[in-house]
């Protein structure tokens, strides 16, 4: 039997801005499946320092919502989209291992996913605001500035921490 049919389709719930929390208690309200992976952060500030939880995902919850609840997963207007998740069983895999690295306390950060050919632009250093294609995705350390009309590109040297993906 599927999970589908059990107890609902998984969906990638994107919230509205800073709403992560307030969905997951919506979702536990609601008594929905959920996960919403938090890391610990610390902010540094002239005379203190906060320690706070934040979502490793920014603006996305988990949630596995059955098919008679799907209405009630858009109340109190938290929620911008819900996107239904197409491999349930590569999913639940991923997330599983996205549980065992949170629980683990390993320092962590989040990167775009950088593949060959992807469009980026350079969000650091004196090449701020160029734009261009990954060169190779197996070490993304460099991105191509096309010249068209010369039909010619030049391979920059750039760190993948300076990257942003683009649509």
């Amino acid at each position: 039997m599927s999970t589908a049919t059990a107890g609902g389709a998984w969906y990638a719930c994107h919230t509205r801005p800073r709403c992560e929390k307030k969905f997951a208690a919506l979702m536990a309200a609601e008594a929905f499946e959920h996960y919403l992976p938090l890391v610990s952060s610390i902010r540094r500030y002239p005379h203190q320092t906060k320690r706070f939880t934040k979502p490793l995902f920014p603006g996305y919850v988990f949630a596995r919502v059955p098919e008679s609840g799907k209405s009630r997963i858009y109340q109190q207007e938290l929620l911008a989209r819900a996107i239904p998740v197409d491999d349930e069983a590569r999913f639940l895999g991923q997330l599983e291992d996205v549980r065992k690295i949170v629980a683990s306390g390993v320092e962590l950060s989040v990167i775009p996913l950088l593949t060959r050919g992807r469009r980026v632009r350079v969000v650091g250093g004196p090449l701020h605001g160029l734009e261009g294609q990954v060169d190779d995705s197996t070490n993304p350390l460099g991105i191509v500035i096309s010249v068209d009309v010369l039909r010619q590109g030049l391979l920059l040297k750039v760190p993948a921490e300076s990257l942003q993906a683009l649509p």
